[in-house]
């Protein structure tokens, strides 16, 4: 069974669910760091978790702990720190937080990591994926959705 990620930017909210369906998607684990804001639409925390449950029975975990810290965060997206710059402080944090000690690999099978981003080039989600792969010494099954 496949690890997944997605974004919901860029998509309707019809897109998004039918995706994660199809996909079979049993959990999604929001790795942003503020999952309320207005901007999110039909992604905002409380309906996204009521959308997630009615639509495809699936169930929704936030892991801020896996989300840049709020500098990080304000610098790349306030400020323009680039990409090549904000990946060695981003995987920094998550080595001071070892995040690899707070999740099983198996337990991430059917999964889905959700961020904004519509694609998982230049978003930490597939940073997070990567440092797991990485520190558990094993490839994950991944599907960028």
């Amino acid at each position: 069974m496949s690890t997944y990620t997605i974004g919901f930017t860029k998509t309707t909210a019809e897109d998004f669910f039918a995706r994660l369906n199809k996909a079979g998607v049993q959990k999604i684990i929001d790795v942003r760091i503020q999952n309320t804001s207005q901007l999110a639409g039909f992604a905002k925390a409380a309906d996204l978790e009521f959308f997630l449950q009615t639509i495809g029975g699936i169930t929704y975990q936030h892991a801020p702990e896996l989300a840049p810290d709020e500098t990080l965060f304000a610098d790349y997206r306030k400020k323009g720190l680039k990409w090549d710059a904000f990946e060695p402080r981003f995987l920094d944090i998550m080595a001071t937080r070892k995040i690899e000690d707070q999740f099983d690999p198996k337990a991430l099978e059917g999964d889905c990591l959700l961020c904004s981003e519509d694609t998982p080039h230049n978003c930490h989600r597939r940073l997070v994926i990567e440092y797991l792969e990485d520190r558990w010494g094993q490839s994950l099954d991944v599907t960028h959705l």
